[in-house]
């Protein structure tokens, strides 16, 4: 749990940590598109999808995380990949393979498309995972709050709560790395009492898990608690005209860097498109 690096600001002076937040948001944003985007073929699923993989990557490495803290968040998608491929396996599914028969056992065929697809899936929860963590990482929640409640500036016109939802989406960020170390040490403290999460069989692991949940649950509640006592102290008040105390300004490297990502995807756009036709 305390390797679990998602919503962690990795304080340091990189040239992603100097960026604008609301450029960083947006070429997110952009780079999500990109992973979702229908290819026609395996190969070139596999291509394009390896390329952004590796981008998202280099800049992940460029906010100083460390690769053990990356490849140990990753501890929680095998499972989920596991349990796809086991679907794609059960269900076997001949509409549009292209890869040919895995085998044939009594009738019962699986495809080589079916790993092809779970792959796919991993790669694309990697992506999604990276693009979050480069966010996160590299942007303070006080910055991160600033750039998503300006980007909701217009729905004010309607009276949209856009201070109070950015400040909502802020928190939560904020309180992920908070509840992943409340589970540990509430682990710890339930381990010493000889409670055994990881051994025994699977219905007995499931009941030793109540006596996680129900004091993690308080320690959320009382965490909130105490945040809204804070807040209330400081005299924060959603439905008040703030100020700020530090200015956020565009530099030219933002707009080189904005420039350099639509150039990247126009051209990852414009080669899928051309491979489709």
């Amino acid at each position: 749990m305390k390797s679990f690096t998602l919503g962690k600001y990795i304080p340091y002076d990189s040239w992603l940590h100097r960026l604008d937040p609301r450029l960083k948001i947006l070429l997110t944003i952009l780079f999500m598109v990109l992973v979702f985007l229908p290819l026609p073929t395996w190969s070139m699923t596999f291509l394009m999808s390896g390329i952004l993989f590796v981008l998202a990557f280099a800049f992940l490495m460029a906010t100083r995380m460390s690769l053990g803290s990356f490849f140990s968040s990753l501890r929680s998608l095998w499972f989920m990949v596991a349990f796809l491929l086991i679907i794609y396996v059960l269900v076997p599914n001949n509409s549009g393979a292209t890869l040919g028969v895995a085998w044939d056992w009594n009738g019962w065929v699986v495809y080589w498309d079916a790993f092809a697809q779970a792959g796919k899936i991993l790669l694309r929860l990697l992506l999604m995972l990276e693009l979050t963590m480069i966010l996160t990482a590299s942007t303070k929640p006080l910055d991160l709050t600033f750039a998503l409640e300006w980007y909701m500036t217009p729905l004010k016109v309607i009276h949209f709560p856009a201070a109070e939802i950015a400040m909502i989406i802020s928190i939560a960020l904020r309180f992920i790395p908070t509840l992943l170390e409340d589970t540990t040490r509430v682990m710890k403290a339930q381990e010493s009492r000889g409670v055994d999460f990881s051994h025994g069989k699977v219905w007995k692991r499931i009941r030793s898990l109540t006596s996680l949940i129900v004091p993690l649950f308080a320690s959320s509640f009382m965490r909130s608690e105490e945040l809204a006592y804070a807040m209330e102290a400081r005299g924060y008040d959603p439905k008040a005209k703030r100020s700020r105390y530090r200015k956020t300004k565009w530099h030219w490297t933002d707009t080189v860097c904005l420039i350099a990502g639509l150039l990247f995807a126009a051209g990852f756009i414009y080669v899928v498109a051309a491979r489709i036709d």
